[in-house]
């Protein structure tokens, strides 16, 4: 009989094949050709594979594309310091972008580049079986709810076809004074809307 943790090292290694072979289906489709010709690499994601909090932000930046990881830039360094300030670290959670490689100068994605690149992280999201999915920021949340404005739903619980979702300004929103509060704020509901979401 084999003991719980080995069941759940065999879990983790099995999501985490099925999450490489979605980074590998989505570069075998060519999907957001134009973006690949202009970066280093792709950036699929990174965390646990079983975490209960999945972050998806827009695009990767300049740093992301060099090393390969999502928000090591600026923007993740706040991003870490408020996961610090909830108790939480970057093993507890798994985070990722809609599009996987870096528009040019860091521009806005399209919506045709959305739309390719959403049916591979649905499959992502299917995979990990978060019981929260945070949006950073308004590109992110509108691929899932495009009638939705941030300023309105921003620190606020959505709940859709049995999933919870959770939209936040994104981590540079906070690089401004006036707005650091409010991200700070926002950020700070997490662990008792996960509380909730475990009892339920």
């Amino acid at each position: 009989m084999k003991s719980k943790d080995l069941v759940q090292l065999e879990g983790k290694l099995d999501k985490s094949a099925e999450l490489a072979k979605v980074a590998a289906d989505l570069e075998r489709a060519g999907v957001t050709a134009n973006l690949r010709a202009t970066t280093t690499q792709m950036v699929p994601g990174a965390g646990n594979p079983d975490a209960q909090i999945m972050f998806i932000g827009e695009a990767p930046g300049a740093n992301e594309d060099h090393l390969g990881q999502p928000f090591v830039g600026a923007a993740g360094k706040f991003l870490d310091s408020m996961l610090a300030e909830i108790g939480l670290s970057r093993d507890d959670i798994y985070i990722t972008n809609i599009v996987k490689y870096r528009p040019p100068a860091n521009r806005d994605p399209r919506p045709e580049e959305i739309a390719s690149s959403l049916p591979y992280l649905k499959r992502q999201i299917g995979i990990v079986q978060p019981k929260l999915i945070v949006f950073l920021g308004r590109h992110s949340m509108n691929a899932f709810f495009p009638e939705l404005k941030i300023g309105e739903v921003h620190g606020q619980i959505i709940k859709d076809a049995g999933q919870a979702y959770l939209p936040l300004y994104h981590p540079s929103f906070g690089r401004y004074p006036r707005n650091r509060q409010t991200v700070l704020d926002d950020f700070k509901l997490i662990p008792a809307i996960i509380k909730k979401l475990t009892n339920n």
